[in-house]
């Protein structure tokens, strides 16, 4: 080695230790974000917004405006609606016509409802016929672990990666399930005790996840006090929940426990907030869920784009107050057709209002975040 090398070479072993003095540890270093560790890096607005939606189409067959919003607008998920019983096979090829045109690097949420007993889209050769929620809570934690996890691997083997389920509403008693149309009238409801729906909310969770799929509890803050049914009638109002009530508490478990996603209520919800849905209130989604309970994890609303309760708003109103209230993904499923003019509506805003931009942005992030891409 010349000299002029052996000083060179001392100057890149000082730059390298940072010219640490002797006795003292180099500076340290903070990284550089980049690319490789922000999601949404190199996105367009389109594009983020596009990750807040989660569009229906029918079980059986990909609906025409279903696959335009993943081609032309590039949604972040699908959801498989109504009744199909045409097995796996037939399911993974309807799932298939969409997954052929969405982006690769950010693949699509196929969700569907695969509860049990009266509520499960799915059905025919390939799916096992699943029991009612008032079954499943009849049973021990761990055996419905081990039968979730195989309804999770026939969903998966379908393409299905999320299930909005499971259902954690808390009725009071046996004897009021009855005047619950939306949860006791199909025996939606795991039992009537917090400690037992935490249990077995956990358990079908679990299931699920070593199948493959993640879950969506639903529908905070409750809809077990409820006297109709918000998919069908306007006005719904639970006037018995608080901060403190403990179908609330089924919530404060399930955040303890991990959960990801959670599905809003659409109800209102006099002693929370007595001027809106909770979809659409901050004091609600902000306020009591992301702040009091301290959940960080993926807000969905419940359908917006159908149901009776929410008609009152137009379309544009209902996605830009959702995500406005705190949530992340707009749920568009019983009436597909309306998901375009949602969509150009919240990238308009984001477009105009830097604050509400930011919020697609963390909405956005939370998604892919729950995708697995970090």
């Amino acid at each position: 080695m010349t000299h002029r090398s052996w000083i060179a070479a001392v100057a890149v072993v000082l730059v390298l230790a940072g010219c640490a003095t002797p006795g003292r540890p180099p500076a340290a270093v903070t990284p550089t974000p980049t690319a490789s560790n922000d999601p949404l890096a190199g996105l367009t607005v389109e594009q983020r917004v596009g990750q807040l939606f989660i569009v229906g189409t029918t079980a059986s067959g990909a609906e025409e405006a279903t696959l335009s919003a993943v081609r032309d607008r590039q949604v972040g998920g699908v959801f498989l609606a109504g009744r199909a019983k045409g097995g796996t096979a037939a399911t993974a090829a309807v799932v298939g016509q969409f997954t052929a045109i969405a982006d690769p690097e950010r693949p699509l949420f196929v969700a569907t409802d695969q509860e049990g007993g009266q509520v499960q889209v799915l059905q025919g050769p390939g799916f096992s016929r699943m029991p009612s929620a008032v079954e499943q809570g009849a049973s021990s934690p761990e055996a419905l672990t081990g039968s979730a996890t195989a309804w999770g691997a026939e969903l998966a083997s379908a393409g299905v990666t999320m299930n909005l389920a499971p259902v954690v509403d808390l009725i009071p008693s046996e004897a009021a399930a009855a005047s619950n149309p939306p949860i006791g009238g199909f025996d939606r409801q795991f039992g009537y005790d917090v400690a037992g729906i935490v249990a077995h909310a956990d358990a079908f969770r679990a299931g699920m996840t070593a199948g493959g799929v993640t879950s969506v509890v639903k529908h905070f803050p409750g809809l077990g006090d409820v006297t109709a049914n918000t998919d069908d009638t306007a006005g719904v109002t639970d006037t018995t929940t608080a901060a403190d009530s403990p179908s609330v508490d089924v919530y404060r478990s399930e955040i303890a426990a991990g959960v990801g996603s959670i599905m809003m209520s659409s109800a209102v919800y006099t002693r929370l907030d007595p001027t809106a849905p909770a979809v659409f209130s901050p004091a609600v989604v902000t306020g009591l869920l992301r702040e009091e309970l301290g959940f960080d994890g993926v807000v969905m609303t419940d359908d917006v784009s159908g149901a009776t309760q929410v008609t009152a708003w137009t379309p544009t109103e209902r996605a830009v107050l959702a995500i406005e209230a705190g949530c992340d993904i707009v749920l568009v499923s019983r009436t597909p057709t309306v998901a375009a003019e949602m969509i150009d509506a919240v990238v308009a805003k984001a477009k105009a209002e830097p604050a509400f931009a930011a919020q697609v942005d963390t909405a956005a992030t939370r998604v892919l975040v729950l995708k697995g891409l970090r």
